[in-house]
């Protein structure tokens, strides 16, 4: 454990590092190998995040990623939609899925989503997507058509279902949506870690894409259980740095650690990121980045819609929504009386990069 006293603006800070927010990858499926799991519930948002951390900035790029089945989304874990390295998915579902689908039974059952109907969607789903898929609102129909009612939930859960089981995911674009296509398909290379390694490598790259962070926030991240945890700390121990804050083991890349001093000075300059990005939802605690009184005004109301976000040094200083005059700065809400001078000034120019 390094002794120096590190703290929670450190942590905050060298988070920018280790989320390439300051020295961003050359390709989106470099961006999202490195992230691991990039959330995805909000598609324009996410595709926003990834090209944030990109040199181009470009979102094109990041649907060219999609197109050439790079990345993929899913619900790899917490019951919510990741962008994911294609070749990554299956061996997470492996992880996660059996919980996720025993926890989801009472839903299921309520929506009369019983192994006969769950069956038939599947192999609706299998003649209808093969060959290239189909985006959710024609599936959504072949179902109907079939004789497999949608409405009500049942055409979100059935997709759900189908996702955990390895059978769906959302590949190639489609304008602005995705088409779901057959995971055998379109996935033409899985890797396939056995179980503890495969639980390593994912708390490896967290630390080393979101870190400095408490092993819990992993746990959190995951929904995996401290006893699958348990075993591969030790051997992460070699791989990773363990840093102390406030008396609290944060797991952090050594190299983020090294370059720190250097770039220090580079975190500070102001982002605006989009709502869901992963320095907001990528942590079970969230005060490095926000104040409990803070976080109610990214989700207001606690209604699970997280504003975007402006940022200087790590932490949060508003909200911001995109102008309704072309041409005019982002609108900021502060959370204070007014923004920091320096991020005021920066507005102009962070409104004209944001990717495009």
């Amino acid at each position: 454990m390094s002794p120096r006293r590190w703290t929670p603006d450190d942590v905050a800070r060298m988070r920018l590092l280790s989320q390439r927010l300051v020295e961003p990858l050359a390709t989106p499926g470099e961006v999202v190998r490195h992230l691991t799991c990039v959330q995805g519930q909000d598609y324009p948002g996410s595709t926003t995040s990834i090209a944030l951390r990109t040199r181009s900035r470009r979102l094109a790029e990041v649907r060219e990623a999609y197109d050439a089945a790079e990345v993929v989304r899913s619900w790899p874990m917490r019951g919510t939609l990741f962008v994911v390295p294609a070749e990554d998915l299956g061996w997470m579902l492996g992880l996660t899925a059996t919980k996720i689908l025993r926890e989801t039974t009472r839903r299921r059952e309520e929506l009369g989503l019983d192994d006969s109907a769950l069956d038939r969607a599947e192999a609706v789903a299998r003649t209808a997507l093969a060959g290239g898929g189909l985006t959710r609102a024609a599936l959504v129909e072949a179902w109907e058509e079939a004789g497999h009612p949608a409405g009500a939930g049942r055409g979100y859960h059935s997709l759900f279902h189908l996702a955990l089981r390895g059978v769906i995911c959302l590949g190639p674009t489609e304008g602005r949506a995705q088409r779901f296509v057959l995971v055998e398909e379109w996935i033409t290379s899985s890797r396939a870690p056995e179980p503890e390694a495969a639980v390593l490598e994912w708390f490896v790259r967290y630390a080393r894409s979101h870190g400095p962070v408490p092993a819990a926030d992993f746990r959190w991240w995951t929904k995996l259980l401290k006893r699958d945890l348990a075993p591969v700390l030790g051997p992460a121990r070699e791989e990773l740095e363990v840093l102390d804050v406030d008396g609290v083991e944060h797991w952090v890349d050594p190299e983020v650690v090294q370059r720190y001093a250097d770039v220090r000075r580079s975190t500070a300059a102001p982002l605006l990121l989009p709502g869901f990005d992963e320095l907001m939802l990528g942590y079970g605690d969230r005060r490095a980045v926000v104040t409990r009184e803070e976080e109610a005004a990214v989700v207001p109301g606690g209604n699970g819609v997280f504003r975007a976000t402006v940022v200087q040094a790590g932490r949060a200083v508003g909200t911001w929504r995109r102008p309704t005059r072309a041409g005019a700065p982002v609108v900021v809400e502060p959370f204070g009386t007014a923004l920091p001078g320096p991020v005021e000034r920066a507005l102009p120019r962070l409104t004209r990069a944001l990717p495009a």
